[in-house]
């Protein structure tokens, strides 16, 4: 996510302490939000995609979504 739309998220934030938003800005603020969530858990899944798990035995073995189990 750009480094423009996070300083926006703050922006917003610091103004709804403040003196509060506008309809406009609530709708613009939670799209951005939602559009930073979509990309933290992105960056995660790409990150835990090439993460592996070293067994007591020295076998790795590859991180798996959902808490599914590897074969190898």
């Amino acid at each position: 996510m750009e480094q423009k739309k996070i300083d926006r998220i703050n922006e917003l934030a610091r103004k709804s302490r403040e003196s509060g938003l506008t309809d406009e800005e609530k709708a613009e603020q939670a799209a951005l939000r939602d559009e930073y969530r979509r990309a933290v858990v992105g960056s995660l899944n790409a990150s835990l995609s090439n993460t592996y798990i070293m067994t007591p035995d020295g076998k790795k073995r590859k991180v798996m979504q959902n808490g599914g189990k590897s074969n190898g």
